[in-house]
Formats: structure tokens, sequence, C-alpha cells
């Protein structure tokens, strides 16, 4: 080899050992986040890095699963797509699949007026599973939100699903409740 190929591969390796640390420690800052239940900071840092890091199904779990609890569902779709080399990545997949599938029904339905009491669709114990199934179970396709649900497990749990506009996007709202009072809101659309 002459010198001029040598002095490029003395840089070239030492940046892509860095590199490789600096996806190790985006999954170990990712995984910290996570553990501290920051899952929105998590989520955004694996959506930004999502393309570099799509063949690591350990990354592209971790990403999802902190969007999921984030509340950011329409980040699911990239995720669902590449999940498939181990059964395990193919279950997150599908869960994946069913909670993204459920929050776009339930937006058609409550903004289309969409009937959509006939489906039948796996559930979860995600919040909008919960909501879409008991939308589903009460029957309230064609009637104007808001609706109140009270949890099935927990009668001092309640929901209460309706419809803002922020923004100039029509958004499915689920406020949960306890004793009546508010502790989490979560905005789909």
């Amino acid at each position: 080899m002459n010198n001029k190929k040598i002095n490029i591969l003395k840089v070239l390796i030492p940046i892509l050992f860095l590199s490789s640390g600096l996806i190790a420690s985006q999954k170990q800052i990712m995984r910290s986040l996570y553990k501290d239940a920051k899952y929105m900071r998590a989520c955004n840092i694996g959506h930004d890095s999502f393309l570099k890091n799509k063949k690591d199904e350990e990354y592209v779990t971790l990403y999802a699963y902190s969007c999921l609890k984030a509340d950011y569902i329409n980040r699911l779709a990239r995720p669902i797509g590449v999940l498939r080399s181990t059964k395990e990545a193919r279950f997150n997949s599908a869960y994946f699949s069913v909670i993204l599938m459920q929050k776009k029904l339930l937006y058609y339905s409550m903004i289309d007026d969409f009937d959509i009491s006939s489906l039948k669709l796996p559930s979860s114990d995600h919040i909008l599973s919960r909501i879409f199934n008991m939308y589903i179970d009460a029957s309230r396709i064609g009637q104007k939100p808001p609706f109140n649900f009270t949890d099935k497990k927990d009668p001092n749990l309640s929901y209460k699903l309706y419809l803002i506009k922020e923004d100039n996007i029509q958004k499915v709202v689920i406020d949960e409740l306890y004793n009546s009072k508010l502790i989490t809101k979560h905005k789909y659309w």
C-alpha cells in the first residue's frame, strides 16, 4: 500500500470506531431516558437516528416503546415495517400495529361518523385499546362526543373521550380521571 492509502485508513478507522460507539451510546441514552420515564426525549432521539439504526431491532423496539409511552402513536408506523427478524420483533410489530389501527379507526369514526361497531380487533392494556373497546361496546357510533366511560376494574377511574380543534387539526382527546380529577390527557390525530 502506498502512503496515501495508509493515511486515509488511519483517518477512517478511528471515525468508524467512534461512530459505532456513538450508536451504542445513543441506545444507552435512550434506555436510560426510558427507565427515567422521559419517553418523549427517548422517542425524539430514536426518531432522529432511525434510518441509521433501523437494522438494530433492539434500538427500533426501544424507540417504538418510547414513542408509545409518549403518545406519539403515529411514529409507530416506521418500526412496524422493520421489526421482522425475530419472533419477539414480529410480536412487537403486531402489537404496535393494533394500537395504531385502533387510533386510526377511533379517529375516523369520531370525526367522520363512520360505524366501526362490527369490527373485532385484538386488544391490549394500552389506553387507546381500552377506550377503543369501550367505545365499540357502548355503541357510541352516530352519537356526538363527549363520551364518558368507567373503568371495569377500578370504578374510581374514568375516561372522557372528545374532540378538539388545535392548530387547525381535529384531535381525539382522552382524559384519564381518578375520582373525577384529571391525571393524564392523551391527544391523538
